[in-house]
């Protein structure tokens, strides 16, 4: 699985974080990105914005997704 955010949607409302901690983070311009580890994709608008979810983070990413408030996370099933 893959997941991405549109920034452009993005709320800035933190639950992805909240949920996911491992996946998603809030930078200092107040929208959240997806990360890997220590690398953050911060680069939005390509594939440079898309992270590989570890399979026990698979669930929490979905949840996420669909808790958003602004429908900004993206999945991409394998």
């Amino acid at each position: 699985m893959k997941v991405w955010i549109d920034q452009d949607l993005c709320t800035g409302d933190g639950l992805c974080e909240e949920i996911a901690p491992a996946v998603f983070t809030l930078l200092d311009d107040g929208l959240a990105y997806v990360k890997a580890g220590d690398k953050v994709f911060d680069d939005p608008g390509g594939t440079a914005g898309v992270a590989e979810v570890a399979t026990d983070l698979e669930d929490a990413v979905v949840e996420a997704a669909e808790e958003c408030p602004g429908e900004c996370i993206f999945i991409e099933k394998d």
